[in-house]
């Protein structure tokens, strides 16, 4: 799902959460406007990424740190001809966050209000939005370690 149809003018990040059968994608700029978010079949994710290179300035890949990340971080960098900076982030709760975060992006409708939130289950998959929670936590652990540094 492209968000913006112009190109950011400073550099990207790459969001990444990867997993067995689908993998969730993010672009986002340093001052954490939303390119992109799509969710995509694993046999489909390094294609993609290939692909999102080509049409935004990502300088920087943040992954997930669990299950699957070792093996993905070794086949990214064996097949990505242009080798990228991989950074590994705690993904725990991620899955959880990102259901609360989906339900802010895309507000319940009609009858689906009345249920409360943690009952609902949200009608698609959400790894896109854990990818854009990645991001965020690296983002925020950059700031975090910025303010520490001036004290």
């Amino acid at each position: 799902m492209t968000l913006r149809e112009f190109l950011p003018t400073q550099p990207a990040i790459l969001g990444f959460d990867p997993g067995r059968d689908k993998c969730g994608l993010a672009v986002m700029g340093v001052d954490r406007q939303l390119y992109h978010h799509q969710v995509v079949l694993a046999t489909e994710a390094i294609a993609t990424i290939m692909s999102l290179r080509q049409q935004f300035p990502i300088s920087l890949l943040v992954m997930g740190d669990q299950t699957t990340a070792k093996r993905w971080k070794q086949q990214l960098q064996a097949k990505l001809a242009d080798p990228l900076n991989i950074i590994l982030v705690d993904e725990r709760y991620t899955s959880l966050e990102a259901r609360d975060r989906y339900w802010l992006m895309y507000p319940p409708k009609g009858l689906a209000k009345l249920i409360p939130q943690g009952l609902r289950q949200p009608p698609r998959p959400v790894d896109d939005i854990v990818a854009i929670l990645l991001i965020e936590r690296y983002l925020n652990r950059l700031t975090e370690s910025v303010v520490n540094n001036k004290e």
